[in-house]
C-alpha cells in the first residue's frame, strides 16, 4: 500500500511539474527569420517592414537575426503566392502585406494563389489619407459640392485596381464627375499635377497630407475635404488621429447627402476602404504555425508598440497610428480581407463596363 501510495505520489507531482512549465518554450536564439516583403526596395511597404524588423529581433524569444527579404513581382502577389506554397509553419518566415496585396484578393483576381483566410495574423498596422480639392472651384467645404455639379474634374491615379480604386469609388460616391488619368507612378507625381493646376482633385497617404498638402490648405490653394478614417474597437469607422478636425469619409457622405451612406456601392466602397487605409498592412505566419510561436509574435508585438524607440519613430515612418495585435489585430484583419461576393461581383461589373478592365475568373 505505501509502494503503490509512493508512486501514485510521485506521478502527481511529474504531472504537476509539467502543468507549471510550458510543453516547449519557444526560443530563436541563434536562428534567421526572414520577413518576405513583396515588393521592391524603399517604397513604404518596404520601410515599413524593416522598422518592424529591427523591432522584432530585439522582442522575439533568443533575439534571433530578422531580415528582409524583398520579393517584387505581380502587384506583390509573386512573393505572396511563393510563401503561400513554400513557407514552413515553424516561425522562421513571415509575410509583410499591403493594401496592393489585398485588392486583387478581394476583387477575386486569377493569379492570386492563396487565402488570406489561411494564415494567422500577427500584426495589423492601420495607415490614412486626406483629400483635398483645388480652391479655384469656388468650393470652401463639404458642402458647397453642389456648385461642381456638370462639371468634370480630374484625378491623377496610379492605376484603377490599385490604391487609387478608393478614391475612384468614394468621388462617384459623393456625387463628383471625376476622370481618373491613369499612369501616374505615384502620389508625389499626382500631387505635383494637382499643384501645376493639371488635376483639381487629389488625395495624398498621412505623411505626405501633412508635409506636402497642408501648406496648400494652409495658404488657401486647396480645400481639405475629408480623410478615409480608421476603424475603432466595434469596428465603425471613426476620425483619423492625425486628422482630427476633418470628417472620415462616412461623415463626409451625411454631410452632402443628409443621410448615412448604404447599399451595394457602399459596401463594395467600404471593403476596399478598410483594405486600403485602416487596415492596409499586415504580418502573418503561415498556415498550421503552432499555437506557441504564434503567441511568442503576439507578445512581441505587445512587447514592440511600448518600446521607446518605437514609440520615437513611429509617427515619422508610419504616422499616428497604433500597431494591433490580438483580438484586435484579427478583427482589423478580417476587416481588410473580407467582402461579400456581391459587393465583389458589383466592383467587377462597374470595372468592366465602365474602364474596360479585364478579369479572369478563379
Amino acid at each position: 500500500m505505501n509502494r503503490r501510495f509512493l508512486l501514485a505520489a510521485s506521478a502527481a507531482l511529474a504531472l504537476s511539474a509539467g502543468l507549471a512549465q510550458p510543453a516547449s518554450a519557444v526560443d530563436f536564439k541563434n536562428k534567421t527569420i526572414t520577413m518576405v516583403i513583396p515588393f521592391g526596395v524603399g517604397g513604404g511597404s518596404d520601410v515599413w517592414g524593416r522598422f518592424n524588423a529591427q523591432l522584432l529581433q530585439k522582442h522575439l524569444p533568443g533575439q534571433p537575426a530578422v531580415v528582409v527579404k524583398n520579393q517584387p513581382g505581380g502587384g506583390s502577389i509573386s512573393g505572396a503566392n511563393i510563401f503561400n506554397a513554400t513557407a514552413k509553419p515553424d516561425g522562421l518566415t513571415i509575410l509583410g502585406t499591403s493594401g496592393s496585396t489585398q485588392f486583387p484578393y478581394l476583387l477575386g483576381e486569377a493569379h492570386v494563389k492563396f487565402d488570406y483566410k489561411d494564415w494567422i495574423p500577427i500584426m495589423a498596422a492601420p495607415t490614412g489619407g486626406a483629400a483635398y480639392i483645388s480652391s479655384k472651384l469656388g468650393v470652401t467645404s463639404l458642402k458647397d459640392l453642389d456648385k461642381l455639379k456638370g462639371k468634370k474634374l480630374h484625378y491623377a491615379s496610379q492605376g484603377l485596381t490599385s490604391l487609387d480604386l478608393v478614391p475612384l469609388l468614394g468621388f462617384r460616391l459623393l456625387g463628383l464627375d471625376v476622370q481618373h488619368i491613369t499612369g501616374f507612378p505615384g502620389r508625389g507625381e499626382g500631387r505635383l499635377a494637382f499643384e501645376r493646376g493639371e488635376m483639381e482633385i487629389d488625395y495624398q497617404t498621412t505623411s505626405a497630407y501633412l508635409r506636402s498638402s497642408a501648406p496648400m490648405v494652409k495658404k488657401g490653394e486647396a480645400v481639405a475635404l475629408f480623410s478615409w478614417g480608421v476603424l475603432d474597437k466595434n469596428g465603425n469607422l471613426a476620425r483619423d488621429p492625425n486628422f482630427p478636425d476633418l470628417p472620415h469619409f462616412e461623415e463626409a457622405y451625411e454631410t452632402v447627402f443628409g443621410k448615412k451612406p448604404s447599399g451595394i456601392e457602399w459596401e463594395a466602397m467600404r471593403a476596399f476602404l478598410v483594405a486600403g487605409f485602416p487596415g492596409q498592412k499586415l504580418l502573418v505566419l503561415p498556415k498550421g504555425t503552432p499555437a506557441d510561436i504564434v503567441e511568442a509574435y503576439r507578445k512581441a508585438v505587445r512587447d514592440l508598440v511600448k518600446d521607446p524607440e518605437y514609440i520615437a519613430k513611429r509617427d515619422e515612418l508610419i504616422g499616428e497610428y497604433d500597431e494591433l495585435t490580438d483580438g484586435e489585430g484579427e478583427a482589423l484583419y478580417k476587416a481588410a480581407t473580407t467582402i461579400s461576393p456581391e459587393a465583389r461581383t458589383w466592383v467587377r461589373d462597374y470595372l468592366s463596363k465602365n474602364y474596360d478592365v479585364k478579369f479572369t475568373a478563379q
